[in-house]
Protein backbone atom coordinates (compact mmCIF):
# COMPACT_ATOMS: atom_id res chain seq x y z
CA UNK A 1 0.00 0.00 0.00
CA UNK A 2 1.77 3.54 -1.47
CA UNK A 3 -0.90 6.00 0.63
CA UNK A 4 -2.53 6.03 3.42
CA UNK A 5 -6.48 5.39 2.60
CA UNK A 6 -8.27 7.81 5.28
CA UNK A 7 -5.28 10.55 5.13
CA UNK A 8 -6.06 10.46 1.14
CA UNK A 9 -9.79 11.62 1.69
CA UNK A 10 -8.81 14.16 4.81
CA UNK A 11 -6.65 16.31 2.92
CA UNK A 12 -9.17 15.68 0.48
CA UNK A 13 -12.24 16.85 2.32
CA UNK A 14 -13.78 13.64 1.02
CA UNK A 15 -14.02 12.69 5.00
CA UNK A 16 -17.21 13.65 7.14
CA UNK A 17 -17.38 10.44 9.89
CA UNK A 18 -15.26 7.55 10.32
CA UNK A 19 -15.99 4.94 12.95
CA UNK A 20 -13.42 4.33 15.57
CA UNK A 21 -11.09 1.95 14.75
CA UNK A 22 -11.67 2.46 10.42
CA UNK A 23 -8.20 3.85 10.06
CA UNK A 24 -6.48 1.06 12.60
CA UNK A 25 -8.39 -1.73 9.96
CA UNK A 26 -7.38 -0.21 6.73
CA UNK A 27 -3.61 0.09 7.86
CA UNK A 28 -3.41 -3.22 8.90
CA UNK A 29 -4.69 -5.68 5.98
CA UNK A 30 -5.62 -5.32 2.51
CA UNK A 31 -9.35 -4.40 3.31
CA UNK A 32 -12.34 -4.34 1.37
CA UNK A 33 -14.70 -1.65 1.53
CA UNK A 34 -18.36 -1.09 -0.55
CA UNK A 35 -20.30 1.48 -1.72
CA UNK A 36 -24.29 1.30 -2.55
CA UNK A 37 -25.33 2.54 -6.19
CA UNK A 38 -29.24 2.20 -7.06
CA UNK A 39 -29.59 1.43 -10.61
CA UNK A 40 -32.46 3.65 -11.06
CA UNK A 41 -31.12 5.22 -13.97
CA UNK A 42 -29.19 3.67 -17.18
CA UNK A 43 -26.08 6.37 -16.50
CA UNK A 44 -24.60 7.43 -13.33
CA UNK A 45 -24.28 11.42 -12.73
CA UNK A 46 -21.93 13.35 -11.50
CA UNK A 47 -23.96 13.41 -8.20
CA UNK A 48 -22.41 9.29 -8.30
CA UNK A 49 -18.67 10.58 -8.30
CA UNK A 50 -18.10 11.03 -5.31
CA UNK A 51 -18.44 7.65 -3.99
CA UNK A 52 -16.98 6.25 -7.44
CA UNK A 53 -13.89 8.62 -6.47
CA UNK A 54 -14.12 7.07 -2.51
CA UNK A 55 -13.67 3.32 -4.30
CA UNK A 56 -11.41 4.79 -6.92
CA UNK A 57 -8.73 6.38 -3.97
CA UNK A 58 -9.48 2.81 -2.30
CA UNK A 59 -8.12 0.98 -4.93
CA UNK A 60 -5.42 3.26 -5.44
CA UNK A 61 -4.55 2.49 -1.84
CA UNK A 62 -4.28 -1.35 -2.25
CA UNK A 63 -7.31 -2.15 -0.56
CA UNK A 64 -10.74 -3.78 -2.87
CA UNK A 65 -13.61 -1.38 -3.69
CA UNK A 66 -16.88 -3.51 -3.85
CA UNK A 67 -19.74 -2.28 -5.99
CA UNK A 68 -23.20 -2.99 -4.67
CA UNK A 69 -25.74 -2.19 -7.07
CA UNK A 70 -29.24 -1.91 -5.48
CA UNK A 71 -31.07 -4.10 -7.63
CA UNK A 72 -33.22 -5.47 -4.85
CA UNK A 73 -33.03 -1.48 -2.65
CA UNK A 74 -33.90 -0.40 -5.99
CA UNK A 75 -36.64 -2.04 -5.83
CA UNK A 76 -37.71 0.27 -2.15
CA UNK A 77 -36.14 3.28 -2.40
CA UNK A 78 -34.24 4.96 0.19
CA UNK A 79 -35.94 7.65 2.61
CA UNK A 80 -32.75 9.08 3.42
CA UNK A 81 -32.96 12.69 2.47
CA UNK A 82 -36.29 12.40 0.28
CA UNK A 83 -39.46 13.76 1.37
CA UNK A 84 -41.12 11.46 -0.91
CA UNK A 85 -41.48 7.97 -1.93
CA UNK A 86 -39.87 7.05 -5.55
CA UNK A 87 -40.50 5.49 -8.36
CA UNK A 88 -40.25 1.22 -8.31
CA UNK A 89 -38.80 -0.33 -11.40
CA UNK A 90 -38.94 -3.62 -13.08
CA UNK A 91 -35.99 -6.17 -12.88
CA UNK A 92 -35.35 -5.84 -16.36
CA UNK A 93 -35.03 -2.09 -15.84
CA UNK A 94 -32.33 -2.88 -13.21
CA UNK A 95 -30.44 -5.22 -14.64
CA UNK A 96 -30.10 -3.13 -17.85
CA UNK A 97 -29.05 -0.45 -16.06
CA UNK A 98 -26.24 -1.74 -13.60
CA UNK A 99 -24.75 -3.58 -17.16
CA UNK A 100 -24.74 0.71 -18.16
CA UNK A 101 -23.52 1.49 -14.90
CA UNK A 102 -20.59 -1.07 -15.03
CA UNK A 103 -19.55 -0.02 -18.10
CA UNK A 104 -19.45 3.52 -17.00
CA UNK A 105 -17.31 2.59 -13.48
CA UNK A 106 -14.67 0.56 -15.69
CA UNK A 107 -13.43 3.66 -16.40
CA UNK A 108 -12.10 4.85 -13.09
CA UNK A 109 -11.76 0.90 -11.48
CA UNK A 110 -9.91 -2.07 -12.56
CA UNK A 111 -12.37 -5.33 -12.88
CA UNK A 112 -10.28 -7.23 -14.76
CA UNK A 113 -6.67 -7.36 -14.15
CA UNK A 114 -5.08 -10.32 -12.23
CA UNK A 115 -4.33 -7.62 -9.11
CA UNK A 116 -5.45 -9.32 -5.76
CA UNK A 117 -7.44 -5.96 -5.24
CA UNK A 118 -9.24 -5.77 -8.14
CA UNK A 119 -13.10 -4.12 -8.33
CA UNK A 120 -15.80 -6.71 -7.71
CA UNK A 121 -19.65 -5.85 -8.64
CA UNK A 122 -22.56 -7.79 -6.79
CA UNK A 123 -26.15 -7.23 -7.31
CA UNK A 124 -28.15 -7.34 -3.60
CA UNK A 125 -31.29 -9.00 -5.96
CA UNK A 126 -29.10 -12.03 -6.17
CA UNK A 127 -29.51 -12.65 -2.42
CA UNK A 128 -32.64 -10.81 -1.48
CA UNK A 129 -34.93 -12.52 -4.40
CA UNK A 130 -35.60 -15.54 -2.77
CA UNK A 131 -35.30 -14.31 0.51
CA UNK A 132 -38.72 -14.77 1.85
CA UNK A 133 -40.48 -11.96 4.17
CA UNK A 134 -40.92 -14.35 6.89
CA UNK A 135 -37.43 -15.64 6.61
CA UNK A 136 -36.51 -11.68 6.62
CA UNK A 137 -38.22 -10.45 9.66
CA UNK A 138 -37.17 -13.94 11.68
CA UNK A 139 -33.12 -14.22 11.04
CA UNK A 140 -32.66 -9.98 10.20
CA UNK A 141 -35.62 -7.94 11.81
CA UNK A 142 -35.41 -9.97 15.30
CA UNK A 143 -31.76 -8.44 15.85
CA UNK A 144 -32.77 -4.30 15.67
CA UNK A 145 -35.23 -3.13 17.72
CA UNK A 146 -37.73 -0.50 16.17
CA UNK A 147 -36.65 1.76 19.41
CA UNK A 148 -33.27 1.64 17.37
CA UNK A 149 -35.06 2.04 13.71
CA UNK A 150 -37.15 5.49 15.31
CA UNK A 151 -33.99 6.60 16.35
CA UNK A 152 -32.37 7.39 12.95
CA UNK A 153 -32.77 11.15 11.69
CA UNK A 154 -34.16 10.14 8.46
CA UNK A 155 -36.70 8.72 9.72
CA UNK A 156 -37.63 10.84 12.07
CA UNK A 157 -37.73 13.98 9.80
CA UNK A 158 -39.97 11.99 8.05
CA UNK A 159 -42.32 11.06 10.94
CA UNK A 160 -42.19 14.52 12.14
CA UNK A 161 -45.78 16.65 12.28
CA UNK A 162 -44.69 18.88 9.59
CA UNK A 163 -43.02 16.38 6.84
CA UNK A 164 -46.45 15.94 5.26
CA UNK A 165 -47.18 12.39 3.66
CA UNK A 166 -45.09 10.02 6.63
CA UNK A 167 -43.06 6.95 5.69
CA UNK A 168 -44.43 3.68 4.33
CA UNK A 169 -43.24 0.34 6.18
CA UNK A 170 -41.45 -0.41 2.86
CA UNK A 171 -39.60 2.89 2.83
CA UNK A 172 -39.37 2.20 6.89
CA UNK A 173 -37.45 -1.46 6.49
CA UNK A 174 -35.08 -0.15 4.08
CA UNK A 175 -32.58 0.14 6.51
CA UNK A 176 -32.66 -3.13 7.62
CA UNK A 177 -32.57 -4.17 3.81
CA UNK A 178 -29.33 -2.28 3.40
CA UNK A 179 -28.28 -3.64 7.05
CA UNK A 180 -28.48 -7.07 5.62
CA UNK A 181 -26.53 -5.98 2.44
CA UNK A 182 -23.39 -5.10 4.53
CA UNK A 183 -23.85 -8.51 6.62
CA UNK A 184 -24.04 -10.31 3.38
CA UNK A 185 -21.05 -9.15 1.89
CA UNK A 186 -19.24 -9.26 5.00
CA UNK A 187 -19.89 -13.06 5.23
CA UNK A 188 -19.37 -13.81 1.45
CA UNK A 189 -16.30 -11.58 0.78
CA UNK A 190 -14.98 -10.41 4.14
CA UNK A 191 -16.41 -7.00 3.20
CA UNK A 192 -15.36 -5.00 6.51
CA UNK A 193 -16.16 -1.20 5.48
CA UNK A 194 -19.09 0.48 3.80
CA UNK A 195 -18.88 3.66 2.45
CA UNK A 196 -21.24 6.62 1.09
CA UNK A 197 -22.28 10.15 1.82
CA UNK A 198 -22.89 11.73 4.98
CA UNK A 199 -26.99 11.44 5.09
CA UNK A 200 -26.26 7.26 4.81
CA UNK A 201 -24.42 7.47 8.14
CA UNK A 202 -28.04 6.00 9.85
CA UNK A 203 -28.47 3.32 6.88
CA UNK A 204 -24.35 2.02 7.77
CA UNK A 205 -24.29 2.17 11.49
CA UNK A 206 -27.64 -0.06 11.13
CA UNK A 207 -25.41 -2.68 9.19
CA UNK A 208 -22.52 -2.41 11.17
CA UNK A 209 -25.12 -2.80 15.13
CA UNK A 210 -26.41 -6.13 12.33
CA UNK A 211 -23.14 -7.52 12.26
CA UNK A 212 -22.00 -7.04 15.74
CA UNK A 213 -25.53 -8.70 17.13
CA UNK A 214 -26.06 -11.82 14.46
CA UNK A 215 -21.83 -12.39 13.84
CA UNK A 216 -19.94 -11.24 16.75
CA UNK A 217 -17.49 -9.26 14.89
CA UNK A 218 -16.59 -6.02 13.76
CA UNK A 219 -17.42 -3.57 10.83
CA UNK A 220 -17.01 -0.26 10.07
CA UNK A 221 -18.30 2.46 8.66
CA UNK A 222 -17.11 5.67 6.57
CA UNK A 223 -18.90 8.53 5.23
CA UNK A 224 -18.24 11.65 2.78
CA UNK A 225 -19.36 15.14 2.96
CA UNK A 226 -22.54 15.34 0.81
CA UNK A 227 -21.37 18.30 -1.94
CA UNK A 228 -23.39 21.53 -2.18
CA UNK A 229 -21.84 24.44 -4.22
CA UNK A 230 -20.87 27.93 -2.47
CA UNK A 231 -24.08 29.75 -3.72
CA UNK A 232 -26.33 27.10 -1.66
CA UNK A 233 -28.00 25.37 -5.65
CA UNK A 234 -27.29 21.51 -5.84
CA UNK A 235 -24.04 20.10 -7.14
CA UNK A 236 -24.33 18.83 -10.52
CA UNK A 237 -27.72 20.49 -11.13
CA UNK A 238 -28.48 22.73 -13.91
CA UNK A 239 -31.20 24.25 -15.39
CA UNK A 240 -31.37 21.18 -18.10
CA UNK A 241 -31.40 18.52 -15.29
CA UNK A 242 -28.76 16.42 -14.21
CA UNK A 243 -25.11 16.10 -15.60
CA UNK A 244 -24.75 12.52 -16.73
CA UNK A 245 -21.52 10.45 -18.01
CA UNK A 246 -23.95 9.07 -20.43
CA UNK A 247 -23.00 11.18 -23.91
CA UNK A 248 -26.51 10.67 -25.18
CA UNK A 249 -27.95 12.54 -21.76
CA UNK A 250 -25.20 15.17 -21.52
CA UNK A 251 -22.92 15.37 -24.53
CA UNK A 252 -19.30 15.77 -24.09
CA UNK A 253 -19.56 18.94 -24.95
CA UNK A 254 -21.78 20.00 -22.34
CA UNK A 255 -20.01 17.59 -19.96
CA UNK A 256 -16.82 19.76 -20.30
CA UNK A 257 -18.38 23.42 -20.27
CA UNK A 258 -20.08 22.39 -16.66
CA UNK A 259 -16.37 21.75 -14.94
CA UNK A 260 -15.40 25.26 -17.21
CA UNK A 261 -18.00 27.44 -15.90
CA UNK A 262 -17.50 26.06 -12.17
CA UNK A 263 -17.19 28.81 -9.96
CA UNK A 264 -13.25 29.40 -8.14
CA UNK A 265 -14.59 28.97 -4.85
CA UNK A 266 -16.01 25.72 -5.67
CA UNK A 267 -13.37 24.29 -8.68
CA UNK A 268 -10.55 24.46 -5.40
CA UNK A 269 -12.71 21.96 -3.60
CA UNK A 270 -13.78 19.85 -6.48
CA UNK A 271 -10.60 19.37 -8.02
CA UNK A 272 -9.05 17.63 -4.54
CA UNK A 273 -12.57 14.99 -4.83
CA UNK A 274 -12.68 14.51 -8.57
CA UNK A 275 -8.95 14.87 -9.61
CA UNK A 276 -6.77 11.83 -9.59
CA UNK A 277 -3.76 14.69 -9.17
CA UNK A 278 -1.15 14.36 -6.07
CA UNK A 279 -1.32 17.01 -3.25
CA UNK A 280 1.73 18.57 -4.72
CA UNK A 281 0.15 18.57 -8.25
CA UNK A 282 -3.13 19.86 -7.07
CA UNK A 283 -1.87 22.61 -4.51
CA UNK A 284 0.68 24.14 -7.27
CA UNK A 285 -2.41 24.02 -9.53
CA UNK A 286 -4.86 26.56 -6.28
CA UNK A 287 -1.46 28.49 -6.18
CA UNK A 288 -1.36 28.97 -9.77
CA UNK A 289 -4.87 29.70 -10.15
CA UNK A 290 -5.47 32.40 -7.11
CA UNK A 291 -2.24 34.31 -9.13
CA UNK A 292 -4.37 34.48 -12.44
CA UNK A 293 -8.05 33.26 -11.02
CA UNK A 294 -8.84 35.06 -14.81
CA UNK A 295 -6.83 32.01 -16.54
CA UNK A 296 -9.65 29.44 -15.03
CA UNK A 297 -6.59 26.97 -14.31
CA UNK A 298 -8.47 24.98 -12.31
CA UNK A 299 -11.67 25.05 -14.34
CA UNK A 300 -9.72 23.74 -17.46
CA UNK A 301 -7.60 21.08 -15.63
CA UNK A 302 -10.76 19.67 -14.18
CA UNK A 303 -13.14 20.33 -17.50
CA UNK A 304 -9.71 18.20 -19.37
CA UNK A 305 -9.23 15.53 -16.84
CA UNK A 306 -12.97 14.66 -16.32
CA UNK A 307 -14.17 14.67 -20.15
CA UNK A 308 -10.89 12.75 -20.93
CA UNK A 309 -11.69 10.11 -18.32
CA UNK A 310 -15.18 9.72 -18.36
CA UNK A 311 -15.92 10.06 -21.86
CA UNK A 312 -12.72 10.06 -24.45
CA UNK A 313 -9.47 12.09 -25.37
CA UNK A 314 -10.94 12.41 -28.56
CA UNK A 315 -14.73 13.86 -27.07
CA UNK A 316 -11.93 16.01 -25.32
CA UNK A 317 -10.30 17.66 -28.35
CA UNK A 318 -14.19 17.99 -29.57
CA UNK A 319 -15.29 19.93 -26.61
CA UNK A 320 -12.36 21.99 -26.89
CA UNK A 321 -12.53 22.71 -30.65
CA UNK A 322 -16.42 23.97 -29.89
CA UNK A 323 -15.14 25.87 -26.75
CA UNK A 324 -13.25 27.98 -29.15
CA UNK A 325 -15.62 28.40 -32.13
CA UNK A 326 -17.11 30.72 -29.38
CA UNK A 327 -14.46 33.25 -28.37
CA UNK A 328 -13.91 34.11 -31.39
CA UNK A 329 -10.59 31.76 -32.38
CA UNK A 330 -11.87 28.76 -34.39
CA UNK A 331 -11.60 28.93 -37.94
CA UNK A 332 -14.09 27.64 -40.71
CA UNK A 333 -11.65 24.55 -41.01
CA UNK A 334 -12.50 23.58 -37.04
CA UNK A 335 -16.01 24.50 -37.54
CA UNK A 336 -16.52 22.41 -40.08
CA UNK A 337 -15.17 19.71 -37.61
CA UNK A 338 -17.91 20.00 -35.31
CA UNK A 339 -20.81 17.48 -35.57
CA UNK A 340 -24.61 18.99 -35.63
CA UNK A 341 -25.11 17.82 -31.95
CA UNK A 342 -22.58 19.81 -30.47
CA UNK A 343 -22.88 22.71 -33.11
CA UNK A 344 -26.87 23.04 -31.79
CA UNK A 345 -25.75 23.05 -28.60
CA UNK A 346 -23.19 25.48 -28.86
CA UNK A 347 -25.50 27.85 -30.23
CA UNK A 348 -28.69 27.23 -28.53
CA UNK A 349 -30.13 30.56 -27.73
CA UNK A 350 -29.10 32.18 -30.56
CA UNK A 351 -31.33 33.30 -32.93
CA UNK A 352 -32.24 31.03 -35.97
CA UNK A 353 -33.72 31.51 -39.15
CA UNK A 354 -34.70 28.67 -42.19
CA UNK A 355 -33.75 28.83 -45.69
CA UNK A 356 -35.62 27.01 -48.36
CA UNK A 357 -32.77 24.20 -49.82
CA UNK A 358 -33.61 25.30 -53.37
CA UNK A 359 -32.86 28.89 -52.79
CA UNK A 360 -29.47 27.80 -52.77
CA UNK A 361 -29.13 25.06 -55.15
CA UNK A 362 -27.97 27.94 -57.77
CA UNK A 363 -26.27 30.00 -55.17
CA UNK A 364 -27.88 32.72 -53.54
CA UNK A 365 -26.13 36.45 -52.94
CA UNK A 366 -25.01 37.05 -49.54
CA UNK A 367 -27.55 40.89 -49.27
CA UNK A 368 -29.99 38.50 -50.55
CA UNK A 369 -29.44 35.91 -48.10
CA UNK A 370 -28.57 38.06 -44.87
CA UNK A 371 -31.53 40.94 -45.50
CA UNK A 372 -34.28 39.20 -47.34
CA UNK A 373 -34.41 35.69 -47.26
CA UNK A 374 -33.65 35.58 -43.36
CA UNK A 375 -34.11 38.21 -40.83
CA UNK A 376 -30.22 38.68 -39.86
CA UNK A 377 -30.11 42.55 -40.96
CA UNK A 378 -33.56 44.21 -41.08
CA UNK A 379 -32.98 45.22 -44.85
CA UNK A 380 -30.61 44.50 -48.05
CA UNK A 381 -28.98 47.94 -47.41
CA UNK A 382 -28.01 47.43 -43.65
CA UNK A 383 -26.51 44.03 -44.99
CA UNK A 384 -24.66 45.53 -48.06
CA UNK A 385 -23.06 48.44 -45.46
CA UNK A 386 -22.18 45.94 -42.67
CA UNK A 387 -20.71 43.88 -45.46
CA UNK A 388 -18.29 46.45 -46.73
CA UNK A 389 -17.15 47.46 -43.83
CA UNK A 390 -15.57 43.92 -43.52
CA UNK A 391 -18.22 43.15 -40.51
CA UNK A 392 -19.81 40.32 -41.99
CA UNK A 393 -18.13 36.27 -41.59
CA UNK A 394 -20.22 32.89 -42.57
CA UNK A 395 -18.47 29.80 -40.96
CA UNK A 396 -15.91 32.04 -39.27
CA UNK A 397 -14.83 33.41 -42.63
CA UNK A 398 -14.72 37.28 -43.87
CA UNK A 399 -17.14 37.28 -46.74
CA UNK A 400 -17.41 40.62 -49.56
CA UNK A 401 -20.12 41.98 -51.26
CA UNK A 402 -19.93 39.38 -53.98
CA UNK A 403 -19.99 36.51 -51.96
CA UNK A 404 -22.48 33.85 -52.98
CA UNK A 405 -23.36 31.67 -50.95
CA UNK A 406 -23.95 27.48 -52.53
CA UNK A 407 -24.36 24.26 -51.03
CA UNK A 408 -20.93 23.59 -50.29
CA UNK A 409 -20.78 26.50 -48.19
CA UNK A 410 -23.58 24.25 -45.30
CA UNK A 411 -22.19 22.82 -42.81
CA UNK A 412 -22.97 18.94 -42.07
CA UNK A 413 -25.05 19.66 -45.00
CA UNK A 414 -27.43 21.93 -43.20
CA UNK A 415 -26.37 24.86 -41.56
CA UNK A 416 -25.10 27.99 -42.17
CA UNK A 417 -23.30 30.46 -38.94
CA UNK A 418 -23.93 34.07 -39.94
CA UNK A 419 -21.86 36.66 -37.67
CA UNK A 420 -22.24 40.11 -37.47
CA UNK A 421 -19.52 41.87 -35.60
CA UNK A 422 -17.74 39.98 -32.82
CA UNK A 423 -20.55 38.88 -30.71
CA UNK A 424 -23.85 38.39 -33.08
CA UNK A 425 -24.12 34.88 -34.37
CA UNK A 426 -27.32 33.61 -35.99
CA UNK A 427 -27.60 30.16 -37.33
CA UNK A 428 -29.45 29.53 -40.38
CA UNK A 429 -30.81 25.99 -41.13
CA UNK A 430 -31.27 24.92 -44.73
CA UNK A 431 -34.62 22.71 -45.02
Amino acid sequence: MTKNFVEELRWRGMLHDIMPGTEDILEKEMTSGYVGIDPTADSLHIGHLVGVMILCHMQQCGHRPVVLIGGATGMIGDPSGKSQERNLLDLETLRYNQKAIQTQLEKFLDFTSEAENKAVMVNNYDWMQNFSFLDFIREVGKHITVNYMMAKDSVKKRLAPDSGEGMSFTEFTYQLVQGYDFLHLYKTLNCKIQMGGSDQWGNITTGTELIRRVEGGNAFALTAPLIKKADGTKFGKTETGNIWLDPEKTSPYQFYQFWLNTADIDAESYIKIFSLKTRKEIEALIAEHQEAPHLRTLQRHLAEELTARVHSPADLLQAQKASEILFGKATETILREIDSNTLLQIFEGVPQFEVERSELAAGLDIVALLGESTGVFSSKGEARKMIQANGVSINKTKVGIDKVVGMADLLNDRYLLAQKGKKNYYLLIVN
